[in-house]
């Protein structure tokens, strides 16, 4: 018998960071496992730090530490704790790990006398640790976090990786976006329908679009996101403020 092919689903961000994007992506995998698949995280960083054990915890945040001793983001507590998986230096990727990595190839020459560049090499390394994530755990879904925002320079190389990666392997994307509001009752839509074309812009078309907000989306504001950012009505979900973060995945569920 055939196995199934691996999926892979891509959390990226908006036009503002901090809106819990690693949250999101936890909510997603443990709604997974509820379901019987096997789901497993990792997070891209673009900074060019190899890990988080030197940075300095009041800009970036505490350091979670992995039972392997990688030093990497807080979000890692969130992934385990949702998850109840034990994580690995593997799940963490940073612009400084992976450039490291590209350049000690080159130095061990590696690329055979090539013109190292971002395109083909740095997303082939990118296309391939995170396929081997997947091998590595035999999980029916990985989930790929993008820290940063769309447009950022540092996480660029990264979202064209997952461009290539949407060609060659079944992969569904998911924006995490910011719905304002201005006022009682008036839900502001711009912000949204810009980071979605920004995103379209770099050839990745959102299956998916959560909407994090104050309270829940009108369904006028709901079917004007739908319209203007060429994602179904039934594919847009609200990520209101909760009392707890436990309660999103059954949110998420309940909305389909």
């Amino acid at each position: 018998m055939q196995s199934k092919k691996r999926k892979f689903i891509v959390i990226v961000g908006s036009l503002m960071s901090g809106l819990g994007k690693g949250i999101v992506s936890a909510s997603v995998g443990k709604i997974l496992q509820s379901m019987g698949y096997s789901a497993v995280p990792i997070k891209f960083d673009g900074y060019l730090n190899v890990d988080c054990g030197t940075m300095n915890p009041f800009r970036h945040g505490e350091v979670f530490v992995l039972d392997d001793g990688t030093e990497c983001d807080l979000d890692f507590g969130t992934y385990e704790r949702f998850l109840n998986l034990n994580l690995n230096a593997d799940n963490s990727l940073t612009g400084g790990k992976i450039f490291k990595r590209i350049i000690e190839k080159e130095r061990r020459g590696e690329f055979l006398g090539r013109d190292v560049q971002i395109v083909p090499h740095l997303t082939d390394e990118i296309k391939g640790h995170v396929r081997m994530v997947g091998e590595k755990w035999n999980a029916d879904v990985v989930l790929i976090e993008v820290g940063g925002t769309v447009g950022d320079l540092e996480n660029g190389y990264f979202l064209e990786a997952m461009r290539q990666l949407a060609v060659e392997e079944d992969v569904l994307f998911i924006q995490l976006t910011y719905v304002m509001s201005i006022s009682p009752g008036e839900q502001k839509t711009k912000p949204t329908q810009h980071a979605t074309r920004l995103l379209s812009s770099l050839g990745i078309q959102p299956k998916v679009i959560v909407c994090r907000e104050d309270e829940p989306l009108d369904k006028d504001v709901k079917e004007k996101i739908a319209l203007f950012c060429n994602v179904k009505a039934d594919a847009i979900f609200d990520d209101p403020d909760l009392g707890s973060i436990y309660e999103l995945p059954l949110l998420l569920e309940k909305q389909g």
